[in-house]
């Protein structure tokens, strides 16, 4: 099964979007979605805290201006064929 980890924080709207059609996608593709806040690990914050909403799907990421409806489609289609 595709795993989906999102990067995400408390209190961010833009992150609250990202989830939205994360939601919407899993329930029509069916992979797991790992959400991983960035305050938890040290690393976490440090790599991603300019980056959120990020999402990494195998060897593929979408940060915060890249991520939309669109891309993200494309992403999870282009790792479940893969």
């Amino acid at each position: 099964m595709l795993k989906v980890i999102f990067y995400t924080k408390e209190i961010c709207s833009l992150c609250e979007d990202a989830k939205a059609l994360l939601l919407m996608f899993q329930h029509e593709y069916g992979f797991e979605l790992e959400e991983r806040d960035i305050y938890s690990k040290d690393e976490w914050l440090e790599e991603y805290q300019l980056l959120i909403p990020f999402v990494q799907i195998n060897d593929t990421s979408l940060n915060c201006e890249e991520l939309n409806m669109e891309r993200l489609e494309q992403a999870i289609i282009h790792n479940l064929e893969g």
